[in-house]
């Protein structure tokens, strides 16, 4: 019997594996290789081009730390903007902050159509809430061509290369800036891995500062990606921070959210606290170039599994 594994590098050096036991769906679309697949450890798993992006069991690592922290910051959420989260798992916890509108650019439309039919738990019905508007492209081309302001904008994309290389630019970055409704607009995405990929998380961090006053780094495990990870939340005034633990408590029973796996009035400070070798690499981050339109190129090899997708192992049937 064969086993099948996928093996996936967080940088060339190491990386992980996971066994899949079949395969649920696959095609090609205009942008990507798409596979939905069984796991023994993860339940359900979307690979895009042969990388792991959203797993079915316990999702909420990333999704919780993706939403609540900014959400929450933000003293009135009415109106929030989704880049990419085409499983829909971050509208479903934006949802929970009682927004009057989401609006949600996802460049792949066959994304959201596989994970409306393979994982209808993650959105758990947001695309048919009301309040939520798909626009199906390319999530910068949509901020740039609106006139749409938002309080909050929440950016869940791709490692940056391939279809997300022009979503980590300063320039991009400015326009979000200019699409936040007013000081108390909040920017969120993901920063990488200071473990696995500490150039690309220096020179996100970086870049944003080069836009923003005030970046908050939320770190936590995330097990899909096998390794601590970065969740940026800038904005221009000191949201974050000031936040004191009894404000988010009741700002969440304001807002009638309970049952949080991950985000908590403790964990909003605790997941900010970082190593002392964190704290080092950040304060170098100016070290590093900054991400522009004209030089998007990372100082990391961010494309490490262009020539490695799966591991097949032959073992024997027990």
């Amino acid at each position: 019997m064969t086993t099948r594994y996928l093996a996936e590098r967080l940088n060339p050096g190491f990386g992980f594996f996971y066994t899949i036991n079949h395969s649920i769906h696959k095609r090609q679309t205009d942008y990507q290789l798409l596979e939905v697949v069984h796991t023994e450890e993860m339940g359900k798993v979307m690979l895009l081009d042969n990388i792991t992006q959203v797993a079915e069991k316990r999702d909420w690592l990333y999704h919780e730390t993706m939403v609540h922290p900014a959400l929450t910051a933000h003293p009135d959420p009415r109106s929030v903007a989704i880049i990419g989260a085409g499983d829909g798992g971050i509208a479903r916890e934006v949802l929970k902050h009682h927004p009057q509108e989401v609006v949600q650019a996802e460049l792949d439309g066959q994304v959201v159509e596989v994970c409306r039919e393979y994982f209808p738990e993650m959105s758990q019905g947001a695309f048919d809430d009301p309040r939520v508007r798909l626009e199906i492209g390319d999530g910068r081309k949509y901020l740039e061509s609106t006139s749409d302001t938002f309080d909050t904008v929440i950016m869940d994309m791709t490692d940056p290369f391939g279809p997300s290389t022009m979503l980590y630019t300063k320039d991009f970055f400015q326009t979000v800036q200019g699409r936040l409704r007013d000081d108390n607009g909040i920017f969120v995405m993901h920063a990488e891995s200071p473990i696995s990929r500490p150039r690309a998380y220096q020179q996100i961090l970086g870049t944003l500062g080069e836009v923003f006053t005030y970046t908050n780094v939320f770190y936590i495990y995330i097990q899909m990606y096998a390794v601590l990870w970065a969740v940026a939340v800038s904005s221009n005034r000191p949201l974050l921070g000031a936040l004191s633990s009894d404000e988010v408590a009741n700002r969440l029973l304001q807002r009638h959210i309970e049952g949080l796996e991950v985000y908590s009035p403790q964990t909003h400070h605790s997941m900010q606290v970082e190593f002392p070798y964190v704290a080092r690499l950040r304060g170098a981050a100016r070290d590093l170039p900054i991400i522009t339109d004209a030089n998007p190129r990372f100082a990391d090899e961010i494309d490490i599994n262009r020539d490695l997708s799966e591991l097949s192992i032959s073992s024997k049937a027990p």
